[in-house]
């Protein structure tokens, strides 16, 4: 397994991908649907934005292909978060949260 020299900060697509895995293998086409549903619509991934980012992460060893399926003669491959990969998003989501309660307590003193 590669180690990540860093692993945070995440960009916020790789982010939402790797969230969109962590409670299920999914195909690429519910990939984009969920990071899109769980954004509230604000990342709408591309399909090339989305196979990059699946690339580098598989070359990351943060998912593997965990089956593929076939539809209409085209293979869909399923993907899954790899062990490393589950922790490299729970500790951005830790460092997301650690950033908005800093943000919190400085904009709101009085409730700190």
């Amino acid at each position: 397994m590669q180690e990540p020299v860093e692993s945070t900060p995440l960009t916020e697509a790789t982010f939402l991908i790797l969230l969109s895995l962590a409670d299920e293998p999914k195909h690429g086409y519910a990939v984009i649907k969920d990071v899109e549903a769980t954004s509230g619509g604000r990342v709408k991934l591309g399909t090339g934005t989305l196979y990059g980012a699946i690339k580098r992460l598989l070359e990351l060893e943060w998912i593997v292909r965990s089956g593929e399926s076939s539809t209409g003669g085209r293979e869909r491959y399923e993907y899954a978060l790899t062990p490393e990969g589950r922790r490299v998003v729970t500790e951005e989501a830790k460092r997301l949260q650690r950033l908005a309660s800093a943000a919190r307590r400085r904009l709101n003193p009085r409730e700190a």
